[in-house]
């Protein structure tokens, strides 16, 4: 996969290249030597934990534990401080207690994701997983989903805190509403009023600054 970054990265004409979700045992400390070398690629990785909890990862079959995780994580943020991660989570695996939900939410605050997609277990017919005991209620998993989405928004608020004031690149791709809306290169949706731009924007890259952090979004000026 890094052989292929870098080929990417090489081409004239490309300004930006995002990871869409990569498995997180593709992270090694020779991947990350490379990785940060490539001045094109954007600093946000989505790694898919799925559970903050060693039991319920061996039942749904996931290769790592949460000590790999972590040490991925770890790996991650020492070679590139300004990544942010983004994760996908499921509650309500087939036998996930109640002990095993608070494990996963303790492991949740400590790694502190810049954003949780929560989803809530649904079974599939002909899946092992349907065919579990101990299936899980609807109204535990979402009692279990709203918990970890309101730890989510808290994350993504105080990230979006922490750049006030700062300088930030905004690739600015649709104009709705009278906003510029664009991402940054770590993933932050950002929003520029158009009244305050000092020209059409689609489509541009362009250094902001950051005025204003809303639990979703950052307002920018120019």
């Amino acid at each position: 996969m890094i052989d292929l970054l870098e080929k990417i990265n090489s081409i004239d004409g490309i300004q930006r290249i995002r990871l869409g979700s990569i498995e997180p045992l593709l992270i090694t400390k020779e991947f990350m030597e490379r990785f940060i070398q490539l001045e094109k690629v954007c600093h946000h990785f989505h790694l898919s934990l799925q559970s903050g909890c060693d039991e319920t990862l061996k039942r749904m079959n996931r290769r790592y534990t949460t000590k790999q995780f972590r040490q991925i994580v770890n790996l991650l943020r020492k070679y590139d401080k300004d990544t942010m991660l983004t994760t996908d989570i499921i509650v309500g695996f087939p036998g996930e207690t109640e002990e095993e939900f608070k494990e996963t939410y303790q492991f949740l605050k400590e790694i502190k994701f810049y954003k949780m997609h929560i989803f809530k277990y649904s079974p599939r017919k002909g899946t092992k997983a349907a065919e579990m005991e101990k299936q899980i209620d609807g109204k535990k998993k979402e009692e279990r989903s709203q918990k970890l989405m309101e730890l989510s928004n808290q994350n993504e608020k105080e990230y979006h805190q922490t750049y006030l004031g700062k300088e930030l690149e905004v690739l600015f791709e649709e104009e709705k509403n009278g906003m510029y809306k664009g991402h940054t290169k770590n993933y932050i949706v950002a929003y520029l009023p158009k009244e305050n731009a000092k020209s059409q924007m689609e489509n541009k890259m362009v250094k902001v600054k950051c005025s204003k952090a809303e639990q979703d979004h950052v307002l920018v000026e120019m």
